[in-house]
């Protein structure tokens, strides 16, 4: 796939870039790795006072920056404009916690251990590569970098070939808010030369988001040099609603749930469960409001809706609904792609699915909803956790023993009740299964590329 801009607005080329060199690779290494010495030197305070630089930044560049990712990947610019208050808001909270995060944890009673002092100290393990999506192209960065550079580590982003001015603009970035040279780089590079950087043994881990492929990839070229990983890949959310449920604030909370990022999200709610007592009502709601939804040009103001990312994007998704449909499935609202220029698809909701869909199974990266009917909490419960995936799981009801149920029983890394799926600086972010593994954000996630060393003193 080229380096370029290809607005999905209109399908047209706007910019293409030449991919880095071998030398100009090199070069980036070797500063990343510098600079990995020359933070090691500093104090949390004066990485805190460079990282909340850097959120100024953001919030300085916001207008423009936002422009720029809309016009890349074709989220609305309201979203855009969100995007980059949360990513300021990211650096802004390990700016202020990293140092307590990250504190020696001393033994209460050392000598238990036949010792007079000992402790846990957290320490950078150096340069870390971060391979990244395109879907949210600040925010899946700076919720690594943040807390990476904070932690005294240093950073080399390999990003989606399809977002590569938002590349470019996090590549300086650090350096103009006082991170020293090399801190955080950008490498404008294809696929397949993320195992030469895996490989270079100035190289010390890597995080990736994104599919199941490019996560097994990378695992396996990282398992083999032995190499710390973090990954966050795809996810199929469960929403499921009971009848004990606010009907009307779980159906318009589910379309925000399945089309927020045009529906090109991870902890996007994909398959709708419904209680069969409530699934006629909720259903006439959920439908009702996906068809309302106006799509349109994704600068505009009063837009809801805007295109998939890229035209194989939407290739996908056309595919897995004609699947489901062949198998039996009733298309209720959407379901086929306007006439029109650019890769547009609309809000789609689509039940009667069959255990023979590729849909029952796998992930729809665009705003594709499934609704599932189900006689009761046991059979919401086994739907729910019948793929592959465990991201993120919503469920609503007002009901205290099926609240529990559904925080013990839904296997997913993260639980939201009468609420939908979002990642927050505070909590810990990453799934199970073939979600992934390792966390993003909040305390456990900035000592991911941590070594707890064990200190003992006599």
């Amino acid at each position: 796939m080229a380096i370029a801009t290809i607005n999905p607005a209109t399908g047209e080329t706007l910019q293409e870039f030449e991919a880095h060199s071998a030398e100009e690779i090199d070069r980036r290494i070797g500063l990343a790795a510098a600079a990995v010495e020359a933070l090691r030197r500093t104090t949390f305070a004066e990485r805190a006072g460079w990282m909340r630089v850097a959120a100024d930044l953001l919030d300085a560049d916001a207008e423009e920056l936002a422009r720029t990712m809309t016009t890349e990947m074709g989220k609305t610019l309201a979203a855009s404009k969100a995007e980059v208050a949360k990513c300021a808001k990211g650096m802004r909270f390990y700016a202020d916690n990293a140092e307590a995060f990250l504190a020696d944890e001393p033994l209460d009673d050392p000598a238990k251990v036949n010792a007079s002092r000992a402790y846990v100290a957290y320490q950078p393990l150096g340069v870390v590569l971060a391979v990244m999506p395109w879907n949210f192209p600040l925010w899946q960065v700076i919720r690594f970098a943040a807390p990476a550079l904070m932690a005294g580590n240093t950073g080399l982003l390999k990003h989606a070939s399809n977002v590569p001015q938002t590349a470019l603009y996090l590549d300086t970035l650090f350096t103009r808010a006082g991170f020293p040279e090399g801190a955080f780089a950008t490498l404008l590079i294809g696929s397949r030369e993320v195992e030469r950087v895996l490989t270079d043994q100035r190289v010390a881990a890597a995080t990736l988001t994104g599919s199941e492929g490019a996560g097994a990839a990378v695992a396996a070229i990282a398992g083999r040099e032995l190499k710390k990983t973090v990954l966050e890949l795809g996810g199929s959310d469960p929403y499921v609603v009971m009848p004990s449920a606010d009907l009307a604030k779980a159906a318009k909370v589910a379309v925000t749930a399945r089309v927020q990022n045009n529906g090109q999200s991870c902890i996007a709610a994909k398959r709708f469960i419904v209680h069969t007592d409530c699934y006629d009502e909720f259903a006439a709601l959920f439908v009702d409001a996906m068809s309302a939804l106006r799509m349109g040009d994704p600068m505009a103001d009063d837009t809801q809706l805007g295109p998939i990312a890229t035209e194989g994007g939407r290739e996908d998704v056309e595919e897995l609904v004609a699947d489901a449909v062949a198998h039996g499935a009733k298309v209720l609202c959407g379901g086929e792609r306007p006439d029109q220029p650019g890769w547009w698809y609309p809000a789609t909701v689509v039940s009667e699915i069959t255990q023979d869909a590729r849909m029952y199974y796998e992930e729809v990266f665009g705003p594709v909803a499934s609704l599932f009917r189900v006689p009761s909490i046991d059979e919401a419960i086994a739907v729910a956790n019948a793929t592959s995936f465990g991201l993120g799981s919503n469920a609503w009801t007002e009901d205290a023993d099926e609240k529990e149920r559904f925080e013990r029983e839904l296997a997913a890394g993260a639980v939201f009740v009468n609420g939908m799926v979002t990642s927050y600086p505070e909590l810990p972010f990453g799934g199970i299964k073939r979600s992934g593994y390792g966390r993003e954000l909040a305390k456990v996630g900035i000592r991911e590329f941590c070594n707890a060393k064990t200190v003992w003193v006599a």
